[in-house]
């Protein structure tokens, strides 16, 4: 089978799509389509004629039911730029390969996230790990964002002394705050892929995080438009039940009551209001 050409990711290559105040997700390279999960998935019988319509249900039916073997013949390489503490989540997913710039090499940039004043909030009191929805008042939001600026300013300055000094960039860097921007290339399957997008889009995700999500699935669906469409459709906007779900869920259906209580009760009602995995 020939290389697969895209005009439309073509057309993206190398342009930098802005992320947060300094970051930005640039597509370097890409290998596979659609049609080459379709191929892969014909390869014991061949891929004869087929239509449009034929290979779009093809590859909604291979997501749907999990398999998976053809999606990982389309590979995706992009360059990150992001905060450290954003970077340090994204790891999470070892499914990939890496290059990160590295501080023992280079003298790292003065550039430090620093939120908008619509992302600063409080601690959410129901939430360990997430901010509550309402943000700061913009008096006080502005107070933490001068207070986070002045932090990160005072860590550069120490650190670049250091630099000025001759001790070693090693040991330079070791003070510097995870608000601190750094780059990578990540290359990854689409498979793979998917499955850290289904996390990271996800409103339980931090919103930095979300946002390069959200940008990387814009520029997955010019590869993969297809692919993409039955993963929004079966992932993104599914519902996952236990197997008490579902039985409380036909019993519902039949007219008779769910039959959960508690935590599980909840939960369950959040997923029927929300239509989102949990």
């Amino acid at each position: 089978m020939a290389h697969c050409v895209i005009p439309e990711a073509e057309a993206i290559l190398d342009r930098e799509f802005p992320v947060l105040d300094h970051g930005f997700v640039r597509l370097v390279d890409y290998l596979g389509s659609d049609e080459r999960i379709v191929q892969s998935a014909r390869v014991s019988y061949g891929a004869g004629t087929k239509s449009y319509r034929e290979d779009a249900g093809l590859i909604d039916f291979l997501l749907r039911h999990r398999h998976t073997s053809p999606f990982e013949q389309v590979i995706l390489t992009f360059h990150v730029k992001l905060p450290v503490f954003v970077a340090r989540q994204w790891i999470r997913h070892r499914t990939a390969r890496v290059n990160e710039i590295s501080g023992r090499y280079s003298v790292m940039k003065d550039e430090f996230y620093v939120p908008a004043p619509e992302d600063v909030a409080l601690q959410s009191s129901d939430n360990k790990q997430g901010r509550q929805a309402e943000p700061l008042d913009p008096a006080g939001a502005e107070a933490v964002r001068t207070e986070l600026a002045a932090g990160q300013k005072a860590a550069y300055e120490s650190y670049k002394a250091l630099i000025d000094r001759g001790i070693a960039r090693e040991l330079a860097r070791i003070d510097l705050p995870l608000s601190l921007y750094t780059e990578w290339y990540w290359q990854i399957d689409l498979h793979n892929l998917f499955h850290f997008l289904s996390l990271r889009m996800d409103g339980h995700a931090q919103k930095e995080i979300r946002l390069y999500a959200n940008v990387m699935f814009d520029i997955a669906k010019t590869i993969c438009p297809l692919a993409c469409a039955s993963f929004e459709r079966h992932n993104l906007s599914a519902v996952s039940f236990s197997g008490e779900e579902f039985q409380a869920l036909k019993r519902l259906l039949s007219g008779d009551q769910a039959g959960l209580k508690g935590k599980a009760l909840e939960r369950f009602e959040e997923k029927l209001k929300n239509g989102k995995q949990l």
